[in-house]
């Protein structure tokens, strides 16, 4: 099982327009972060982990060829708002995406020149061709021959969804962890979670220090914090994190078992 991140940064992305703060100026092309996302490779095919704006620009990155699956961890704008380039990979049948059930009616809503079938495309153009699979917090689907575990937290007002999946728990965007969550992803070796900076606790989101406490409590072998802002750098981040846990970053690649 393998992880890429495709994106590592918030809403904002880094640099932040208009920003010419020391990380947004960085030469090291670690500081530069696009919107949340990630390929999982599992068993049975490549799921990817939520469609950020910059999506097809990250696919390029990564030299993605094919897709065989999508997992929907909520409906805000920097992790869906790049659905339309799955029209690449879903033009010999349809992409199955992965959608928590109480966020569908959304989904369909936002985009129903996509799931509305009476909405017609226009001739010589397309759309991209999409099953949608809903889920429900902590009951098991299978997934490309694999056991995904739907992971609920509080993000504000609403619930995200992150997800277990063998040794790996990936967590985005969430300010705490529900004591059944925390429970589903004991034994996990490898975690992902979100983190803005340090101090200056956020109302949706874990500030680092509360990332390190929750990646302490799920007691994983090593922890990569995506969701980064422009006020850490990574090399600075990297020399300050405790043993085990890590700064993601675009690109980066992990084998998970």
């Amino acid at each position: 099982m393998r992880l890429t991140f495709l994106g590592t940064g918030t809403s904002f992305g880094v640099p932040v327009l208009g920003c010419a703060c020391a990380v947004c100026t960085s030469d090291d092309p670690r500081d530069r972060r696009t919107r949340s996302g990630a390929l999982l490779d599992l068993p049975d095919g490549r799921l990817l982990v939520d469609a950020p704006p910059e999506l097809r620009l990250q696919l390029l990155r990564e030299g993605v060829t094919s897709l065989d699956a999508v997992w929907v961890t909520h409906t805000h704008a920097d992790h869906l708002h790049g659905i339309d380039d799955l029209r690449a990979f879903s033009g010999s049948g349809s992409l199955a995406m992965w959608v928590p059930s109480i966020h569908q009616t959304e989904l369909r809503t936002r985009f129903p020149y996509i799931f509305d079938p009476t909405v017609l495309v226009q001739p010589s153009t397309t759309k991209p061709e999409i099953e949608v699979h809903t889920f429900r917090p902590l009951e098991s689907v299978r997934v490309l021959g694999a056991e995904v575990v739907p992971l609920p937290v509080p993000h504000g007002v609403t619930t995200v969804f992150g997800f277990r999946a063998g040794p790996l728990g990936y967590v985005t965007d969430g300010k705490a962890l529900p004591p059944s969550t925390l429970a589903a992803l004991k034994g996990v070796r490898t975690l992902v979670l979100n983190a803005l900076w340090w101090g200056n606790p956020h109302p949706a989101h874990f500030n680092i220090e509360e990332a390190i406490a929750v990646s302490r409590s799920v007691g994983a072998e090593r922890t990569f914090l995506v969701h980064l802002t422009h006020r850490v750098g990574h090399r600075e981040l990297e020399g300050q994190l405790p043993d085990g846990v890590y700064p993601a970053y675009d690109g980066l690649t992990v084998d998970v078992d």
